[in-house]
């Protein structure tokens, strides 16, 4: 299995003026959250609920500051309401990394977490692009330029684990 190395996202949420990266800590992403915590400009902002993310991205983006989200597919779903009201409803030009958990390319997996992620993007009718490696990256500066064309959330789905960063 290709792995994506997180410098090369974190490379690219600088490129990109991000200046506040709002996630629900856990194993799957802790590779990426060890790379943020050394960044001197994207500060990390741990949640308890990703239905907690689109809310407070709101709240950084009204007040001139450029947040991204990182949740898990399932989170996402969590975060129905707020993507709803918030993210679509006042035009939140907001890039969202979603964990696809229970991904697999030839489609046989069992979590249905997987199953659903991409029909319930196409229901609220949320643009994505997806990543499965580190030559998939020049699609989160898509995402961005998507994102502030439209004046909507647009979702970058992590089709793959993370590597450990030796360096």
């Amino acid at each position: 299995m290709t792995k994506i190395n997180p410098k090369s996202i974190v490379t690219k949420l600088v490129g990109n003026q991000v200046t506040h990266y709002i996630t629900l800590p856990d194993s799957e992403t802790r590779y990426m959250y060890d790379v943020l915590t050394s960044s001197p400009t994207i500060e990390l902002i741990p949640v308890s609920r990703e239905g907690e993310a689109i809310p407070i991205a709101a709240g950084l983006h009204i007040s001139g500051k450029k947040p991204v989200i990182a949740i898990q597919n399932s989170g996402l779903f969590e975060s129905g309401d707020a993507l709803r009201g918030l993210g679509l409803g006042i035009g939140l030009p907001l890039v969202m990394i979603i964990g696809y958990r229970g991904y697999n390319r030839k489609g046989d997996t069992p979590d249905t977490s997987a199953h659903f992620l991409e029909p319930f993007l196409h229901t609220w009718r949320v643009n994505y692009f997806l990543i499965e490696s580190n030559t998939d990256s020049d699609r989160i500066d898509l995402a961005f330029e998507t994102a502030f064309k439209t004046n909507q959330p647009v979702g970058i789905l992590i089709g793959s684990e993370y590597e450990e960063n030796n360096s």
